[in-house]
């Protein structure tokens, strides 16, 4: 599979949820003090993400 989430612990010791795409990192969230809220922020990265509209903020060139 090209691409996955990851839970992995930073310096501070929290939880971290990373999403990997072909090997590179491509988001992550926040530091969370237990693994169950890096799994519920992947459930709603899940849930919530598939139909966000995309808004551009660049100036028009």
């Amino acid at each position: 599979m090209a691409h996955k989430f990851l839970i992995k612990k930073n310096k501070a010791g929290e939880f971290v949820a990373y999403f990997v795409y072909n090997s590179e990192t491509i988001f992550w969230t926040e530091g969370y003090s237990s693994k169950a809220s890096a799994k519920n922020a992947i459930e709603s990265i899940l849930k919530n993400g598939p139909g966000a509209e995309i808004e551009d903020q660049t100036l028009a060139d």
